[in-house]
């Protein structure tokens, strides 16, 4: 029997009428501008250039009235330019990047696992699993303190892990952008889970020597969502302090939080959270939206704390031999799925081109009036960006979020290789992420990157970013060495 070939045509026209109503609606002010001004000009042309003199001779001004009228529009337009926001732009970051030395193999992992939790097999078993399905590779890396049976998790090692990976990376900074100490106005550095005294903000201070009237803020306990909230406060003191520069330090201490225990929902973590840090450098100068890589445009903060189940799906706490740990809920994905919607329901209105947003609100109104059956319509959010930075926390959100967004493997490809690459680092993973759509050299002027973070409370947290200029594929960064062997194939279940 001969193959039926499946006819496509009715797809294909679906998809130019798509294509013609979006470029209707998302251009309806031209449409309506052009016919009007070819009109105004065929009328002008026809009066001819004695009419229209007869017509300005006929008018009566009076002086008064003009300067009124011209003092007006002066003092509009300067009310105007004083209160439109500062820009804000990301003059460049640094991630980075674990000597070989600190790599953690899967052998190396379930080794140490097997040795550590000797007397409890069903753990060691249960982290087997979860590392077969992380979507992490080979090349992640933890600190020397947990590469020790049994890890030493002192506070001089951890002091050590945060001055390596905070230092190294502004050290970085400085020399790409040729930075100095001095030049520094604002700095914010967040850690959620190791907050010494004095803070790792007085550590940077003390070792740059920085000035003595910088503002300096240590941003503890807000999870892997806190580096958006960084660049958020960045940019609330970067509007009020003309002519500064913010330098954000976002990363995640690992030394102090390995779980020793065996209860698995706090075993977890251990499997999917791996050394990192990134230094960004902001800037409210003119002078330097030449420079700058992004200009940062919108951030949106969604907060589910108030409820009891969000509060607690990420929590830190003792089990019961007393040995603390993050526990991480079932419900963490329905939770984190609630909190996606209502930051895309405040960030849509803000990014959507018109066409989509039409058809939002027409397909709301008919599930309100007419059928509440009706299937929601979720917008496009591809029409309004080219690129995707979701928060590679595991595998497990990146795919419910390439579900619910309609993505494409391409869209997700960032996130999917900077888990392979790096693990989970927390709240730097958005900059791992940023580097590798760099480094493949995609990053265009005009592009549109979103940014999205999940954090303990629970939060979802949004940064929308336009490249400012064509970006050279860089000849350094944390990518340099194996780029060019990315994408990789991630098979579902690797078998250990």
């Amino acid at each position: 029997m001969p193959q039926v070939v499946p006819n496509f045509s009715n797809s294909v026209k679906l998809k130019y009428v798509k294509l013609g109503y979006q470029y209707i609606v998302n251009h309806i002010l031209t449409f309506l501008l052009v016919p009007t001004i070819i009109g105004v000009t065929i009328e002008i042309l026809r009066i001819g250039p004695e009419d229209l003199l007869n017509i300005w001779n006929s008018l009566h001004f009076n002086v008064l009235q003009i300067l009124s009228s011209s003092f007006l529009i002066i003092s509009i337009a300067t009310v105007y330019f004083m209160s439109k926001p500062r820009s804000i732009y990301l003059v460049d970051y640094s991630c980075y990047k674990p000597p070989v030395t600190c790599r953690v193999p899967f052998s190396t992992f379930m080794e140490h696992s097997r040795l550590i939790l000797k007397d409890n097999p069903k753990s060691v078993e249960f982290q087997m699993r979860i590392l077969e399905r992380s979507g992490l590779g080979e090349e992640t890396c933890l600190p020397q303190s947990t590469h020790y049976i049994p890890p030493t998790p002192t506070m001089d090692a951890a002091r050590g892990e945060a001055e390596e990976v905070i230092f190294t990376s502004i050290d970085d900074l400085m020399n790409k952008t040729g930075l100095k100490p001095k030049d520094i106005d604002i700095l914010i550095v967040n850690c959620s889970l190791f907050s010494p005294t004095p803070s790792l903000s007085a550590m940077v201070i003390n070792k740059y020597k920085l000035r003595s009237n910088i503002k300096s803020y240590n941003l503890s306990g807000m999870g892997c969502s806190a580096g958006l909230i960084s660049i958020d406060l960045a940019r609330d003191l970067l509007q009020v302090h003309p002519n500064s520069y913010a330098l954000v330090i976002s990363t995640e201490i690992i030394t102090p939080n390995y779980y020793k225990g065996s209860e698995r929902a706090m075993l977890l973590p251990n499997c999917l959270f791996r050394m990192g840090g990134a230094a960004i450098l902001l800037s409210n100068k003119k002078r330097d939206q030449y420079r700058a890589k992004y200009r940062l445009m919108h951030v949106v903060r969604t907060h589910k704390g108030a409820d009891d189940k969000a509060f607690k799906c990420v929590f830190e706490q003792e089990d019961s031999q007393g040995k603390v740990g993050i526990n991480l809920s079932k419900d963490l994905m329905v939770i984190a799925g609630e909190a996606l919607k209502s930051n895309i329901t405040t960030i849509g209105p803000l990014v959507l081109p018109a066409s989509e947003q039409l058809l939002f609100l027409l397909t709301l109104i008919g599930r309100k009036i007419f059928n509440p059956k009706w299937k929601p319509y979720i917008p496009d959010f591809k029409q309004a960006f080219e690129h995707f930075c979701i928060h590679a926390g595991g595998r497990a959100v990146i795919d419910e979020l390439q579900k619910n967004l309609q993505l494409s493997g391409e869209h997700v490809e960032a996130s999917r290789m900077t888990l392979h690459r790096f693990g989970n680092t927390s709240s730097s993973s958005l900059w791992y992420e940023m580097s590798y759509i760099e480094a493949k050299g995609r990053m265009k002027r005009g592009d549109r990157v979103w940014q999205i973070a999940f954090g303990s409370g629970f939060k979802c947290n949004s940064a929308v970013w336009k490249c400012n200029r064509t970006i050279k594929t860089p000849n350094h960064g944390p990518w340099q060495d194996c780029i060019d062997k990315y994408p990789v194939h991630i098979p579902e279940i690797v078998k250990l």
